[in-house]
């Protein structure tokens, strides 16, 4: 059984690289016909918070990366990883050390003065013939990993290949800190091997944890999982992409207009590819994404390629689903809009708009008062034009409000003033819509109470 999982840290919002990681994780356990697993990796207590535990999981929901298990907290798991710690410490491969943070800090700023690596000295560590100084009763021990000394560590990374490190690279790796708490590299060890996870997709970043975790698995028997790392994602700029660099949590672009069928399309696409499709249904993607065709280098995040993709599935989104969307949105600005009408407003304005925020603006015509720019009105709204307006506006009054009728009451308003169509719909477009460009003026105007039409025409 293929198994998988997401472990995101609880000390911010779910961003980008991490929804990558789960949506490549999740895809490839349903390509399989495995399973996913979200873990809560909460050990940092003191930046750790429920918000953004329910932030990760709403984004999760969001996307449509639905797991089999979790979340699974590792902090309700405690007890477990002190019973594993206590079975290395029996078995040699751990042992405590009662260095405190400030002698460790001396040691290693020594070592740096020496033009040395920077570690642990292993002054606890235990060796045979060793006399370990007299335990001081007043330091409360951290326990480290007995890390071996000679050979290598390798494994064969399923996005970077082959990787050999060897042990005299680290050292002595602290797992579980001194009020009990684990580490990351021995937590993740723990559950994972709990959890029987197969296949481990994360970040670049971990690269340099993976031998100690390896080294930590055949400590304890168990098996190792699959490992693979994926490179960083660049901003536009170039950039690493950081909580601290632009919208790149996943919750900001559901709230700026991009639909979660787009997100998972486009983000799909940052490190993978099957040939040179750039549109494809999520069941596609499950069927594709077998593991291979991960890429090595960097992606470059795209926000125009984003906007092109959402503008997509904007076109072919139903028309009902994107007016609750929208309606969404024109109440963050405080606009009341009618529900029954949206629908056929979505449907006429969607083909022009890259996100739900850009179609809400364009809507908003319909349901608040507009105020034309000056340049517009002195340009366009002019002496001339104002008696050829206020014909158009008592034929539509008296009409049935339907496209055909408004049609035919601004072709006759043409003629009996000997001017042209542009001559009247743009201004038609300023005084009601509150700008020059719209959909044919016909079907613009047929979705506006008709009373509304009147009043912003007689204004001119």
């Amino acid at each position: 059984m293929i198994r998988t999982r997401i472990a995101p840290s609880p000390t911010g919002f779910l961003h980008l690289g991490t929804a990558r990681t789960a949506l490549y994780s999740w895809a490839f356990a349903r390509h399989h016909g495995g399973q996913f697993v979200l873990r809560i990796e909460d050990t940092d207590v003191a930046r750790s918070t429920q918000d953004s535990v329910e932030q990760i999981i709403a984004a999760m929901k969001w996307l449509g990366l639905d797991y089999d298990e979790g979340p699974i907290y590792q902090m309700q798991r405690l007890e477990r990883y002190q019973a594993v710690v206590d079975q290395m410490i029996a078995s040699g491969h751990a042992y405590r050390c009662y260095t405190t943070p400030e002698e460790l800090e001396a040691m290693k700023a020594a070592q740096e003065a020496r033009g040395e690596k920077r570690r642990y000295d292993g002054t606890w560590r235990p060796e045979p013939g060793k006399v370990l100084p007299p335990a001081p009763a007043q330091v409360k021990p951290v326990v480290r990993f007995r890390n071996p000394v000679d050979g290598d560590v390798s494994w064969n990374d399923f996005v970077k290949g082959p990787i050999t490190v060897n042990n005299r690279e680290i050292d002595d790796l602290i797992i579980l800190r001194a009020d009990g708490v684990p580490t990351y590299n021995f937590a993740v060890v723990v559950d994972d091997w709990d959890m029987k996870i197969t296949h481990v997709f994360r970040g670049d970043e971990h690269v340099n944890n993976t031998p100690w975790q390896i080294n930590i698995y055949e400590a304890l028997g168990a098996p190792c999982p699959t490992f693979g790392h994926m490179p960083i994602i660049l901003g536009d700029d170039g950039l690493k992409l950081s909580k601290r660099r632009g919208a790149v949590s996943v919750t900001a672009y559901e709230e700026n207009g991009y639909l979660p069928e787009a997100m998972l399309n486009y983000l799909s696409r940052l490190g993978w590819s099957h040939g040179d499709d750039e549109l494809f249904s999520r069941e596609q993607l499950v069927s594709w994404f077998d593991g291979t065709h991960l890429n090595k280098s960097p992606a470059q995040w795209d926000p125009a390629k984003l906007e092109w993709v959402n503008s997509h599935y904007m076109k072919q989104a139903d028309d009902a689903r994107l007016a609750e969307l929208v309606a969404g949105q024109l109440a963050k600005h405080g606009i009341e809009a009618d529900k029954a009408r949206l629908p056929a407003m979505c449907a006429l304005y969607k083909d022009r708009c890259p996100t739900t925020v850009a179609l809400a603006d364009w809507l908003s015509m319909y349901f608040a008062p507009v105020s034309p720019s000056a340049e517009d009105l002195a340009q366009h709204v002019t002496d001339a034009i104002k008696p050829a307006l206020a014909t158009l506006a008592g034929k539509l009054d008296a009409i049935e409000w339907t496209k055909a009728a408004i049609s035919l009451a601004i072709k006759e308003t043409i003629a009996a003033h000997g001017i042209k169509m542009p001559q009247l719909a743009i201004p038609v477009r300023v005084l009601v819509c509150g700008r020059t460009q719209t959909p044919s003026v016909d079907a613009a105007l047929e979705l506006f109470d008709k009373k509304s039409v009147i009043e912003r025409l007689r204004k001119a």
